[in-house]
């Protein structure tokens, strides 16, 4: 799939069990997310109530990829 085709979204990370990162979006619904590879290569740790920057794919809405956390 070529990357155009993925939907960025924002949400707050409510939740954190292992692997599996709970979000809510700004529309309200809450997905099970996971790291990008460079947050991972470069170590980003994502804590509970992070604003977080989700990319997902058209055809499954009920999982994302973070790619990106804000600062604050």
């Amino acid at each position: 799939m070529p990357k155009g085709d993925c939907l960025e979204i924002e949400g707050v990370v409510t939740d954190i069990v292992k692997d599996d990162i709970k979000i809510k979006l700004i529309n309200g619904h809450v997905i099970t997310g996971y790291l990008a590879g460079k947050l991972r290569i470069n170590n980003i740790r994502i804590m509970v109530g992070d604003k977080v920057k989700v990319e997902m794919s058209p055809y499954d809405l009920t999982k994302g990829r973070i790619i990106w956390r804000d600062k604050n």
